[in-house]
């Protein structure tokens, strides 16, 4: 099997994300490492929905390095416990879309992980843009709570 070429981003092709990537778009940002972002989404289908990126482009699940795969998921967890200190929800979805038919609106590979409490209901798409001031107090508080469950784990 062919790995698939290393794409780097090119923000120049449009992808937001890339974009983001490069800071010429705006986000409120919860953690940057040198190979992921994790940021909180634009247009939230809950309190506390956040993404997870990795930096370099690739459209989906299928031409995205597994080392690239294993860096989403292995910040997922921490992730996840920070979102559940912060918010307190009922439950959680980890969400990843690959292509149109799936759903795939934003096509470089994230994840969404979206906090979920009874009775809600679940949209993924349609969504109203929330004000960036309320994201960013939210990616601070969540940015906190996510460095204190990285300490405790080690």
């Amino acid at each position: 099997m062919n790995a698939p070429m290393y794409r780097p981003p090119d923000p120049a092709k449009g992808c937001i994300f890339c974009r983001i990537v490069a800071g010429q778009a705006t986000a409120s940002r919860i953690l940057e490492g040198p190979d992921c972002l994790v940021f909180m989404d634009l247009f939230p289908a809950s309190k506390g929905h956040t993404l997870i990126i990795p930096k370099p482009h690739s459209e989906s699940l299928f031409e995205t390095p597994v080392e690239a795969l294993s860096r989403v998921m292995a910040i997922s967890k921490p992730l996840a416990e920070a979102l559940r200190a912060v918010f307190e929800p009922d439950g959680l979805s980890v969400i990843q879309l690959n292509g149109a038919a799936a759903g795939q609106t934003v096509f470089h590979y994230h994840m969404h992980l979206i906090p979920r409490w009874f009775g809600q209901p679940l949209h993924i798409h349609g969504r109203r843009k929330a004000e960036r001031a309320r994201l960013d107090t939210q990616a601070a508080t969540v940015r906190a709570a996510l460095l204190d469950v990285m300490q405790a784990t080690g």
